[in-house]
């Protein structure tokens, strides 16, 4: 079995049961399939991190290829949605869960959008986050700087030297190194922005093409960035970002938030520092100490995004994506990837509100078509009762952990419904009907939108 880096900073000593690998699935993955925080819990907490953060080989997609309402093969770069879909079938799929979550994770942090952009450039952007997606944090930065869908996102192919762009340059570090106002003033990013120019791309009648490095367009000046000075080049404005010291402390805490809901203790967030300034900004072991942190497993729930709630309502059925639907209902959810709100990526801390929480309903609906059971087919018992109807319903999903609260709530619905039977011709048929609605809301319980 692979061997994880030491942690520096505490670690979970408590029972490591298939409710932790639970939580761990969904945090660092896009939830369980039938049985697998089961099998996930016999590894123990060791085994069980290892087996996310060091996988072996090229990720396998296990299960049908996705299609489209039509049943045709998705075409994500020339139909709207379908790179949606593709990226939702790949989280779905994949045999490396945590390679797909820290993917989304870049696509977050280095929020870059379709709308100034082609498919064909963001899903080349994915591939590249996804090759660096546990690697080395400075290389990530490098090559999201010349990504051509960065270029055209935030203005980096029209910088040059006659006339310098600052929105890449202040973004750099107000979003995605530093932090906003730590430790950079705007002379820092008039000089981060001439530092950057020289990228250009041309244009023609199939979109931008072409995304080259023009030294004729670079300026060759001394810049002032940070205190030094210096011929600073596009390489020396990722270097100085990354070596500066709030740098550290910036990237710690934004990773930590995506994985735990609240604050690392300061000694904890001090030692990560240090490990990752020592380690030449690796992200690896970062994830792998906060994985087995306490507070990974004792602290707060988090609200689990819309594209994870999707993902995770087809794996846990074993299905797979059999309709473009996805992206509409993604949007509707509040998340389509590709199109993140803004530059700062999506906000986290507010999933569920009222204008995105039908949504969530929409997925289950759509999620749970062809598992619907069917009240003028097959056979069901007559004489299942209400206690007996919850406990099914609750196996078709696994057994989720729901609280006491909850299950007494299914319980009352399951009476209501089965004192309303009457006529003998209802006996099956509203058990069916019932067995149906109880399936639909256990995904959208309180404790099914948290983890």
């Amino acid at each position: 079995m692979p061997v994880l880096s030491a942690s520096p900073i505490a670690t979970y000593s408590g029972r490591f049961s298939e409710q932790e690998a639970t939580r761990l699935l969904w945090r660092a993955g896009f939830g369980p399939k039938l049985g697998e925080a089961r099998a996930l819990a016999e590894l123990g907490l060791e085994g069980a991190v290892a087996s996310l953060t060091r996988p072996q080989g090229a990720a396998r997609l296990i299960g049908k290829p996705p299609r489209n309402s039509e049943g045709q093969p998705l075409d994500p770069f020339d139909v709207w949605g379908d790179d949606h879909c593709w990226w939702l079938d790949r989280m779905v799929r994949s045999d490396q869960q945590l390679i797909e979550r820290m993917t989304l994770i870049w696509h977050s942090w280095f929020a870059t959008s379709i709308d100034a952009s082609t498919a064909r450039l963001m899903i080349n952007q994915n591939w590249m986050m996804r090759r660096q997606a546990l690697g080395n944090f400075h290389n990530l930065l490098l090559d999201v700087t010349i990504d051509p869908a960065m270029l055209l996102w935030l203005s980096g192919s029209s910088n040059n030297k006659y006339s310098p762009n600052e929105n890449y340059g202040r973004e750099m570090m107000e979003l995605f190194t530093l932090g906003a106002d730590r430790g950079y003033n705007q002379g820092d990013v008039h000089n981060q922005a001439r530092a950057l120019t020289g990228w250009t791309n041309d244009w023609n009648g199939a979109g931008p093409s072409n995304f080259r490095f023009d030294p004729e367009l670079h300026d060759t000046g001394v810049k002032e960035i940070f205190g030094h000075r210096g011929r600073f080049g596009w390489r020396d404005s990722c270097r100085l970002c990354v070596e500066h010291p709030t740098h550290p402390s910036f990237a710690i805490a934004k990773l930590w938030d995506y994985f735990i809901g609240e604050p690392p203790p300061a000694g904890d967030a001090r030692a990560l520092q240090r490990m990752y300034v020592d380690s030449g900004f690796e992200i690896r072991p970062l994830v792998e100490a906060i994985l087995r942190h306490p507070l990974f497993y004792e602290g707060p729930k988090m609200v689990i995004p819309p594209i994870v709630y999707t993902a995770g309502l087809l794996r846990a059925q074993e299905l797979t994506i059999t309709t473009d639907a996805w992206a509409w209902i993604g949007e509707q959810c509040g998340q389509r990837l590709f199109d993140p709100p803004n530059v700062a990526g999506w906000d986290y801390a507010s999933w569920l509100d009222t204008s995105r929480w039908a949504g969530r309903f929409t997925a289950v609906t759509y999620a749970m078509t062809d598992r619907i059971l069917n009240p003028n087919k097959g056979r069901y018992s007559s004489l299942e009762d209400a206690s007996a109807a919850v406990d099914n319903a609750l196996r078709y999903w696994g057994n989720p952990p729901l609280s006491d609260e909850t299950k007494a709530n299914l319980l009352a619905f399951s009476r209501r419904t089965q004192r309303s039977i009457h006529a003998n011709w209802e006996a099956v048929t509203y058990r069916i009907l019932r067995q149906n609605a109880l399936r639909a809301l256990i995904p959208t319980t309180p404790e099914w939108q948290t983890c």
